[in-house]
């Protein structure tokens, strides 16, 4: 059975747009946990467009599941890492004038610099993700690496517009969900996860935690985020909301 992990990002986003106080993403991250997530995600960017360094110092004092710090591998943001301490820390690829993280992390093009960020991870007891493609090369790198979780990225399959299309991109999925647990990985999913995709997702056995943030924060302005976060966990856990 898979769990939920919820990204509050887009919490910060709304917050921003406004450039005020309001919302605040460490209080969302409280009542998603209350409603049963199992993790709260933040992504600190460089350009620090919505989680900002004092949300992650707050974050870290009151997640009281597991805090997933996604990050730019940059030694300014290591640094960071390293004072904070997140239980984990998800390592994806990063660009200025991306609207969100497009794409899989290349773990296979600097194996060495990504296994040097390991050890220094796990010398704090920080585990190590990577989000990277579903493909063999990419999980065999993050073996190497010594990742302890690779976080197979689901955008390919969530744009997915025909039933042909969302059946080759689910099996890629599966079989390499499959692959890097064997392995001896521990896998997870996500991006562009939402309530009407994510249940072919965490029927592949292996997947054992979805991040899911923007579906969430838009079913929350209709129907608050306590609900927003219980349906899903519903859905992720036993395919339906009811």
């Amino acid at each position: 059975m898979a769990e939920l992990a919820v990204n509050v990002d887009h919490i910060a986003t709304i917050r921003e747009a406004r450039g005020g106080i309001e919302p605040d993403p460490v209080a969302g991250a409280v009542i998603a946990e209350l409603a049963g997530a199992v993790g709260i995600v933040c992504h600190l960017r460089e350009d620090r467009r919505h989680i900002n360094d004092r949300d992650l110092r707050l974050l870290r004092e009151v997640v009281k599941t597991k805090l997933d710090l996604e990050m730019a591998a940059t030694p300014e943001i290591i640094r960071i890492a390293l004072d904070t301490l997140p239980d984990l820390v998800t390592i994806v690829p990063e660009r200025r004038e991306e609207l969100t993280t497009e794409g899989g992390l290349d773990v296979a093009a600097r194996v060495e610099f990504y296994a040097d960020l390991v050890e220094q991870m796990h010398e704090k007891d920080i585990e190590v993700s990577f989000f990277i493609e579903p493909d063999h090369r990419q999980i065999d790198a993050a073996l190497q690496a010594g990742a302890d979780i690779v976080e197979l990225h689901t955008g390919h399959y969530a744009n997915a517009r025909t039933p042909h299309e969302v059946r080759y991109e689910l099996e890629k999925l599966a079989t390499a969900a499959s692959y890097a647990h064997t392995n001896g990985l521990r896998v997870t999913a996500g991006h562009g996860l939402n309530y009407i995709n994510v249940t072919p997702i965490v029927r592949i056995p292996q997947i054992v935690e979805v991040s899911i943030g923007h579906a969430i924060i838009a079913r929350a302005v209709f129907v608050g985020l306590d609900r927003a976060v219980r349906e899903m966990c519903a859905l992720v856990r036993h395919g339906t909301t009811s």
